[in-house]
Formats: C-alpha cells, sequence, structure tokens
C-alpha cells in the first residue's frame, strides 16, 4: 500500500463530451443527441477557453490521469481529440506515459478511429459494451451487436496499451449462472480490468417511467446481491479482484483517473455539465457547468467558462466525501488523512461495533476498510461512522 500516494492522491482533468447517437434507457448522465452534425472545431475552442480558465484558478499543477468521457466521446474526430488533449498540455505540466483514457462505442464507425486516437495520445479505452448477448443489448437500448463489440475489443487490443470495459448485471430476468459464463466470457476478453455496475433505475428515465408502470421488473435486492456475491467470486478466482465496488483490475492495471477521485484527489471537470473539485487557496471549491451543449458553448465564448454554479467545502464536509469516495474501495482509508480533515479521529466506539458486525475491518494500523459485507450496505457504514 503507497500511504504517500494516497494522501497526495494527484491532480487530473475530466473532460466531458456530452453528445450520443442514442440516448440510452437507462441513462441518467448528461448526454443529448442531436441529428444535425456537430461543429467540432468550434466546440474544441470552447474547450481550450474554459480549460485556459480553470488553469488561471488551479494554477500550476502536475496533470496524473485525463479522461474523456461522456456522452459518446468516440464520436469525437481523432482530430477534435487531440486539439484538447494538446490544450491540456499548454496549460498544465502533462509528464509522458500519463493515463489517458477515452470511453467509446463498439459501433464499427467509432471502432474505425482508434488508430487515430491512440497516434494524438489516447493510451486508455474503455468501451461500453454492457452485455455479450444481442437480446440484453437490444433491451438496454444498445446500438451495437455482440459482433461488433467483439471486433471492437480487438482492435482496441492492437490499438492501446490498456483496455476496460463495462457490463451491468441484475439485468431482468438473469440468472446467477448465465452471468457467471458470461462474465467468464468477459474476462476472456478484457486485456486488465472491468467495470461491473448493478442495473440500477434512474429516475426521469424510460426505465424508471416502465418500472413505475409495471411493466419492467428487475432482480429484488436479495438476488441482486447474490449477483453481486458471484461477481466477485468469479473476478478474483480470474485474477481480476474488487479494488472498488464495481472495478476489477489486475494488480497495477487500475483506473488511474479514478483513483484520483476515490483517493479523494483534486480534478477539473471542463465540458457541459461536468464538474470539478480542486483547491483554491487552502480550501476545496467545487464547480459544475452548464448542462446544455450550446448553452455551455455560449458562456464560455462570452466569458471564458461555463461554471454556472459551485461551493466551497468546510472541513466536516471535505471529511464526510473522504470517507464516502475512500470506503468503495478494497484499500480503504487513510485514518491520519481523516484526522487531518476534521481535526479528530474517526470514533473508536463506533469503528468497534461495525467491527463487531462485521461491516468494517482494520488494514494494519493506520487504514481502515469497508468488509465485502460492509459493501453492500456502505451508505449506512459511512453515516455510521460519520456521526
Amino acid at each position: 500500500m503507497n500511504d504517500t500516494l494516497n494522501r497526495d492522491p494527484g491532480f487530473g482533468v475530466y473532460v466531458h463530451w456530452p453528445f450520443c447517437a442514442a440516448k440510452c434507457p437507462y441513462c441518467d448522465f448528461n448526454s443529448h443527441v442531436r441529428h444535425k452534425p456537430v461543429d467540432q472545431a468550434r466546440f474544441a475552442n470552447g474547450f481550450a477557453r474554459e480549460i485556459e480558465t480553470m488553469r488561471a484558478r488551479t494554477g500550476s499543477r502536475t496533470v496524473r490521469s485525463i479522461f474523456l468521457g461522456g456522452g459518446t466521446p468516440s464520436l469525437m474526430e481523432p482530430a477534435t481529440v487531440g486539439s484538447i488533449l494538446d490544450s491540456i498540455a499548454k496549460y498544465w505540466h502533462v509528464p509522458d506515459g500519463v493515463e489517458i483514457t477515452l470511453e467509446a462505442n463498439p459501433t464499427s464507425v467509432e471502432a474505425d478511429r482508434f488508430r487515430g486516437y491512440r497516434q494524438v495520445g489516447v493510451n486508455r479505452v474503455s468501451l461500453g459494451v454492457q452485455a455479450l448477448n444481442d437480446r440484453d443489448l437490444r433491451f438496454l437500448g444498445r446500438m451495437h451487436s455482440v459482433e461488433e463489440a467483439l471486433t471492437a475489443i480487438r482492435l482496441a487490443r492492437e490499438n492501446f496499451p490498456r483496455l476496460s470495459f463495462d457490463l451491468i448485471y441484475a439485468r431482468p430476468g438473469q440468472k446467477i449462472e448465465d452471468w457467471r459464463r458470461e462474465l467468464e466470457e468477459a474476462i476472456g476478453y478484457a486485456a486488465d480490468h472491468l467495470s461491473l455496475y448493478q442495473l440500477t433505475i434512474e429516475e426521469g428515465t424510460p426505465f424508471h417511467a416502465l418500472r413505475a408502470a409495471g411493466k419492467l421488473v428487475i432482480p429484488d435486492a436479495d438476488s441482486a446481491a447474490d449477483l453481486y456475491a458471484a461477481t466477485q467470486e468469479v473476478t478474483a478466482a480470474h485474477g481480476l479482484p474488487a479494488y472498488e465496488i464495481s472495478n476489477h483490475a489486475r494488480p497495477g492495471s487500475e483506473s488511474q483517473h479514478n483513483l484520483i477521485y476515490w483517493r479523494y484527489g483534486e480534478y477539473v471537470g471542463v465540458g457541459p455539465g461536468a464538474h470539478g473539485r480542486f483547491r483554491e487557496g487552502t480550501r476545496r471549491t467545487v464547480t459544475f457547468t452548464e448542462r446544455s451543449p450550446e448553452g455551455w458553448l455560449d458562456l464560455v465564448e462570452r466569458k471564458g467558462h461555463g461554471v454556472t454554479g459551485g461551493e466551497t467545502l468546510t472541513r466536516a464536509e471535505e471529511a464526510d466525501e473522504f470517507l464516502l469516495m475512500g470506503l468503495r474501495l478494497a484499500e480503504g482509508i487513510d485514518l491520519v488523512r481523516y484526522e487531518q480533515f476534521t481535526g479528530r479521529p474517526l470514533s473508536p466506539e463506533r469503528i468497534a461495533v461495525l467491527r463487531e458486525e462485521g461491516l468494517v475491518a482494520p488494514v494494519g494500523n493506520s487504514r481502515l476498510r469497508a468488509t465485502p459485507a460492509g459493501m453492500v450496505v456502505l451508505d449506512a457504514v459511512v453515516a455510521d461512522l460519520a456521526r
């Protein structure tokens, strides 16, 4: 365990590309469908202006990771991605070899761009596969087939040093034995990392309306917990243990960008609907930008940024966020760092009760982690510790 790294988790840059070819029925992310071509050059200039403004707020920093998320960043031309990466390198220090991730959908047209993304600096791709059977892909509203997904995986492995892809489980009618087989198949394709998410029904999505109308039934809590347990068992047995609740990697292949989030590092968010958390002086600032792509672009062109709100966190709020994020990790939290936020340690009495209940466990003398049982009820564990 590298406590020095954990106490200085680093600085990242998140870039949000808000456009998608279609909106998935489970998705509540800030994504938008446009039926006319997007002016990518104009948006790239907008990103450059907002990056310049954010640099003025953060000061000189060394970037530990860059993540292009969405939406569907693989709808960008490689030249657009290159322009954004050049802007980041212009205003902050980006050492050679820094992890640069791009999220991609595995349609054949987008996969053809992989070589171009690699040439402009992307060295890790995260594919939104979501399922490895065509029936469930249709249910999830995905535009690709299993055949296209496997082609994209092959092309990604040929072009990028690192590959991750997402799957969604706890789908309607999904049985544990079927999920085990699908997961083992996925592990056979994955280079080093898998993100495995339980299907959740978010308010405002088409799936939410279907469930409210009684037309969508997903596995109940006990069945979902069984699927989660099977997920942990299968991935660990194949050398991709969970390093975070939903993320699995071969040792050394964890997502560096996501570790910045979970270790409560600092990051700038640029683009429509992006959030950031970074220090200005001695305090942590939260920023969020205009969600509408066109509204964001108008603000950036007039003001130099699309930030529409934010706040300065109190030390107590920082400590609560640190707990919530850090206990998602298998490595747990650094107790000394928690005390630095609050000026006091976590309550030994509350820790003792949670240990007795099998929900938390010490890691050496200076760390605390949630157990597998604690991960299932993590919000309650965090609330208890933070009281």
